[in-house]
């Protein structure tokens, strides 16, 4: 290992037969599989070993994944998924041949060429609505099943990012003030590409809009309320486990502010959801909130 590290500083490449280390011993596998780690955590540039042993690929692929070796962690991921007999996961190609494509394998330039592209034909919410959303509904399912996982979750929401900041970019503007409005993604969800597209229509409906972000905590929800004196409040939430924390914010923010209204959203929300964690509306996509706002800052509901 000492070789290994010097000959890796000073820029060369080693070759090394890992399994002879335990010649002799019981239950090889054990210390071929460590050793391996150790060599290639002090610079091994190739191993002579079986390309079959289930330990030693465990290895590699966990190495690759925590080097940034591994990108979105596909090889890891297709791997974990041929052990687990586990259906999807498999690793996508680098190439697509649609926005939704481009989204769903976490591809953020392409997904922005895209959108580009499309901008030139199609009108930002028919945009948003045909192609950004359908692929974030497929890998949020994907996620709560389980063949889909964390780092394809964020690589997907940023690719959707990509694209929607040149739809933005699109959409018109308006000087109006009709309100204030608090939105945020509730706590322990990191997924707020929902939250971004009612973010900007809001405003482009000439609403004024404190963006709390991701990940939010009921009690800074709560605080945005009271700072800012709104009467309404926008909470999204994409997966079924965050929705406690949805129905947590809405009863500390019902308490507290007997007269704000809470609206929710997002892909795992249905309108009798919503009704049962006592939320003052459902909106079904973005239009829906505006429409709501609309009401609420109006004085009509």
């Amino acid at each position: 290992l000492e070789a290994v590290r010097g000959i890796h500083a000073m820029g060369g490449h080693t070759i090394l037969g890992v399994s002879n280390i335990s010649f002799g011993l019981p239950s090889r596998e054990w210390v071929n599989s460590t050793f391996f780690a150790l060599a290639l955590e002090n610079g091994l540039s190739a191993a002579i070993m079986n390309p079959y042993a289930e330990d030693m690929r465990r290895v590699y692929f966990s190495f690759c994944a925590l080097h940034n070796m591994d990108l979105n962690c596909g090889d890891y991921i297709a791997f974990a998924a041929q052990q687990s007999a586990a259906p999807g996961g498999v690793k996508e190609d680098t190439h697509s041949k649609t926005l939704k494509e481009a989204i769903i394998k976490g591809l953020k330039e392409s997904a922005a060429a895209f959108a580009r592209d499309l901008i030139q034909t199609l009108p930002p919410m028919e945009l948003i609505h045909q192609h950004i959303i359908p692929a974030l509904d497929v890998v949020g399912q994907g996620f709560e099943q389980k063949t889909v996982f964390l780092p394809q979750l964020l690589m997907s929401a940023e690719a959707a990012k990509a694209a929607f900041e040149v739809v933005k970019a699109a959409m018109p503007k308006t000087d109006s003030n009709k309100g204030r409005i608090v939105l945020a993604t509730v706590e322990g969800d990191i997924h707020d590409i929902g939250k971004n597209i009612v973010k900007v229509l809001l405003e482009n409906y000439g609403f004024e809009v404190c963006d709390l972000g991701k990940d939010v905590p009921a009690q800074t929800v709560l605080d945005a309320v009271k700072a800012h004196n709104v009467k309404l409040v926008g909470l999204s939430a994409l997966m079924t486990t965050t929705v406690p924390s949805m129905q947590k914010t809405i009863e500390l923010v019902h308490t507290n502010c007997p007269g704000v209204k809470v609206v929710v959203g997002g892909a795992v929300l249905t309108e009798e959801y919503a009704q049962s964690i006592h939320a003052d509306s459902y909106a079904r996509d973005a239009m829906e909130t505006v429409r709501y706002a609309e009401k609420v800052l109006a004085g009509k509901q």
